[in-house]
């Protein structure tokens, strides 16, 4: 292992214990744990341990991105992340592109896949690599393909006291038996039930009214679990609590009541760690989010009217956050989709890693929601493990298969119905282990939409297969005859489908489940989005 560390900002580097730091390290099984203990202050930079692999040009490499939205599958050997910052300058700082995902706490480098927290290599020389440590550090898995080995990096700057100590690496590297390694690391221990349900955002976005909210609940029937309001009612982004008096004249609190009178949960949609540049919160309560070293709040993106991040130990806007959480929960509502969660993970503190503010952060959500269902989204995945019951494991869909020229090629978090397809298959392994997987909606409307129906029936058929949360956005009042068939369909399949498994061969997926006694195989083409049936 390699350790750099400084002292008053003078750089040293170890790979042993001496007279500053003590290095204990232990391996059980196929289990290693490094603790640290300081002998003198000292902060943390980085460190990392190296492991040989020889690469095979069949392997195929298992990437976990940085966070829900960040593109996630088997990679082979040959193909390369997506670096945002080969994209113009000026276009990265116009949107803030590099701010979603972990552009900038990790170079990129050609030739080397990174991912966090969970990989694998599936070829001839089977390997799993997981974490246990993600309450303290993540875990930054370096697959160097050209140099064939595997580079283990903690994320780990912190300022450490005399004889405090901290655990900077607990990690399994498990060879053998892929699958049987896997259902080992991720049991599926969750027992809560898959839910159906309707969320706003995919049909309407932020133009929702209260006359729009209600024709659609009033169209949803009793197979329906959940009724989701999503973004668009409040007044600007952060202002939870002034909802907008335009839309919604009379508020969310007679909604709710009515949602819950269809015999269904009554689900909300906010982002708690965040607030618009238009947001009166942002505009009154400036000491309320979190400065960067030249005291200039830190930007999240470009949503909106541009974002920044709420200082979590701030005392006034913790008491906010827990709020506008009570304030929803005391309505009536018992489903909270909360959004954009990494952006906590933007601060850096001497005392404490990226990983340890995010599981603060979370533990708030947790501690106030207790008796609600919680979907995270945009969310780390390692920290939300426990602590939500859903995640959505995917970037958002789009209303056509994939995102214009330049976010393909650079953006590993844009919008896009195509790769978060494969988040959806690629991510499942994750599935009533750490929590259900919420793939976003499906779509069968033909109306606003440019996916062909081949492409909506694969995106609703794969959601079915290999999600815990089934959602759509359409009015179903609105659907013909074949929809209302194809919706049966999918439901069936989400509802009795067995025996679900996939592989990956070039730029198609083979899928087989059993359903009604009989084994059915697909191959989904990746590039088109369709069924080659």
């Amino acid at each position: 292992m390699k350790l750099t560390y400084s002292i008053k900002g003078v750089l040293f580097q170890t790979d042993v214990s001496n007279d500053v730091v003590e290095i204990h390290v232990a391996t059980k099984k196929n289990r290693t744990t490094v603790v640290l203990r300081a002998k003198k202050d000292i902060k943390i930079e980085s460190a990392e341990i190296k492991e040989s692999y020889t690469y095979d040009p069949e392997d195929l490499i298992f990437v976990n991105g940085y966070q829900s939205w960040t593109d996630t599958k088997e990679f082979t050997v040959k193909e390369n992340l997506k670096n945002i910052y080969k994209m113009p300058k000026f276009l990265v700082n116009m949107f803030s592109f590099d701010k979603y995902g972990d552009a900038h706490i990790k170079k990129y480098r050609k030739g080397v896949l990174h991912g966090f927290d969970y990989s694998y290599i599936r070829g001839k020389k089977p390997l799993f690599i997981g974490t246990y440590n993600s309450k303290n550090a993540y875990l930054i898995i370096n697959h160097e393909v050209k140099n064939n080995q595997i580079v283990l990096e903690a994320d780990c700057k912190i300022s450490l006291n005399q004889d405090e100590e901290f655990t900077i690496f607990d990690y399994a590297m498990v060879y053998g038996d892929l699958d049987r390694t896997l259902n080992a690391f991720f049991p599926k221990k969750m027992n809560e039930k898959n839910i159906f349900g309707y969320t706003s955002w995919y049909n309407h976005y932020q133009n929702i009214t209260e006359s729009i909210i209600l024709d659609n609940l009033a169209n949803i029937d009793s197979r329906f679990d959940l009724f989701q309001i999503d973004d668009g009612y409040e007044q600007y982004v952060g202002d939870w609590l002034k909802v907008d008096k335009v839309k919604f004249p009379n508020g969310l609190d007679g909604i709710c009541k009515q949602i819950l009178a269809k015999n269904v949960t009554a689900g909300i949609w906010l982002a708690p760690f965040v607030a618009e540049e238009k947001s009166d919160l942002f505009k009154e309560h400036p000491n309320w989010f979190y400065k960067d070293k030249d005291g200039n709040p830190v930007k999240c993106g470009s949503n909106w009217s541009g974002f920044y991040v709420l200082d979590i130990y701030n005392e006034e806007a913790k008491v906010y956050i827990v709020e506008c959480l009570n304030h929803y929960k005391e309505m009536g509502f018992r489903f909270f989709k909360l959004d954009f969660l990494y952006s906590v993970g933007m601060m850096e503190r001497e005392d404490k890693t990226r990983a340890q503010i995010t599981e603060d952060a979370y533990n708030i959500i947790v501690d106030t929601l207790k008796d609600c269902q919680i979907l995270g989204c945009g969310a780390i995945l390692s920290n939300s493990a426990g602590k939500f019951t859903y995640l959505r494991i995917g970037p958002d869909v789009s209303l056509i298969f994939d995102d214009v020229w330049f976010m393909k090629f650079f953006h590993r978090e844009r919008i896009s119905t195509k790769v978060t397809i494969q988040n959806t298959i690629y991510r499942s392994i994750f599935a009533r282990s750490l929590f259900l997987n919420d793939p976003d909606v499906f779509l069968l409307r033909d109306d606003t939409i440019s996916l062909s129906l081949e492409q909506r029936e694969a995106l609703a058929t794969i959601n079915a297969l290999f999600g815990n949360v089934l959602m759509t956005s359409d009015n179903p009042g609105e659907y013909d005859d074949r929809k209302k068939e194809l919706l049966n369909r999918i439901l069936h399949i989400y509802h009795d489908a067995t025996n679900r498994r996939y592989s990956r061969n070039g730029d198609f997926i083979h899928i087989s489940y059993m359903l009604d006694g009989e084994e059915i195989n697909k191959v989904y083409d990746t590039k088109r989005g369709v069924f080659n049936d």
